[in-house]
This record gives structure tokens, sequence and C-alpha cells, in this order.
């Protein structure tokens, strides 16, 4: 029989270290991005929820805080500025043609007053929670059978993966929009592979 104490330290090798968490993936193909919102067509609240936050890639929980009289009066090329709640920072929240339409078919469907929250949670006027964005990101990821770990960051990913990827956004500009204090970190926080770096190696210079 054990000892209690082989048994905690056993216990404890089996668990995610205090503080680490398993990291949620960005959405890498264009085709799967436009397969969920696809899939969304017929919920415009989450279609909305899912294009604002791939197109803008700031946090679930700062857009989650938007009432519908932030956002209503805005044309493709406007923006709002809003104070992040985890930096305290300033940034914006910029609707771009797709967003436009999203949030017009929001607008136009569901009819909600101004007070109401964007995201309202369908319990009161309440917003929706972290927690819910989380179960609704795995199960549209699992509605078009993606393979990996996803969740609210994956939202945030997803605009940092595609604008590096198929727009050749430096990681100075996206550790900017991100709020990150340094590049290093956007890098871990995008789940920058050593492979990556590697084959950057074998572009021949010269």
């Amino acid at each position: 029989e054990m000892g209690g104490y082989e048994m905690k330290k056993l216990k404890k090798r089996n668990q995610p270290a205090k503080g680490s968490r398993i990291a949620v993936e960005p959405i890498r193909k264009i085709e799967d991005i436009k397969s969920i919102s696809r899939l969304l067509e017929g919920s415009p609240r989450d279609r909305l929820l899912f294009v604002m936050g791939v197109n803008n890639g700031i946090r679930t929980g700062d857009l989650l805080k938007l009432k519908v009289k932030d956002i209503r009066h805005l044309k493709a090329g406007d923006y709002i500025t809003i104070k992040e709640g985890k930096t305290k920072k300033d940034n914006v929240v910029v609707v771009n043609k797709t967003v436009f339409k999203a949030l017009k078919n929001y607008l136009d469907k569901v009819q909600p007053d101004d007070n109401d929250y964007l995201f309202a949670s369908r319990k009161g006027n309440k917003p929706l929670q972290t927690k819910s964005i989380n179960r609704l990101v795995k199960g549209w990821t699992k509605a078009i059978n993606l393979k990996g770990n996803y969740g609210a960051h994956t939202l945030r990913k997803t605009w940092g993966f595609v604008q590096r990827t198929k727009h050749g956004v430096g990681f100075e500009i996206i550790c900017k929009r991100f709020n990150h204090s340094n590049p290093a970190v956007t890098m871990r926080y995008l789940g920058i592979q050593d492979k990556e770096v590697h084959e950057t190696l074998m572009n021949e210079i010269g």
C-alpha cells in the first residue's frame, strides 16, 4: 500500500502545474473560419460574437461589456475606444466590412434595445460570461470536426494567427494590438513553435 506522501506526489505529477493552463489554439484555416460563420447563420448574436472576435483580436471579456448603444451607430471603417478590463489600457473596437454586415444582420433580426448588452445572456439583462463563450466555441469547433483544444481565447488568437500568416503583419504590431508587454509574450501566446523558427533558418540569404 502506498504511503500518503507517495500518493500525493503521484497525484500532483498528473495535474497541470499551479497557474498553468492547457493553452487553447487559434483556428488556423480560413475555410474553417468560413464554415463556423455559415454554421451560425441562424443565430445572429453568436455569429456577431464570432465575427467580432476573429476580426478584432481583443479579449472576449471586453467584447461582453459592450452595450447595443455603444456600437449601433457605427459604419464600416468606424471604431470606438474601450478600456480593457485586464490591462486598464485603452484599446479600440473596429468595425470592418465583415463586422458591419454581421452587426446589421443582428440589429435587423434581434431588434435589441439600446440598453441591452450586445451579447446578452438568455437569463435577464446580463451579458454572457466567459465560461459560456468557452462552451460555445468548443461546440462550434466540434460541429465542424476541428481537432484540438478551443475556447474563448481562440477568437483573439485566430485574429493574431491570420494577421501574421495571411497578411504578413509583424509581431510588434500584433503585440501592440494585444497590449502585451513585448513581442516575445505575443509569440508565446500565439503558440509559435520551434519548428517554425527552424524553417525560417532554411531561407537562403545571399
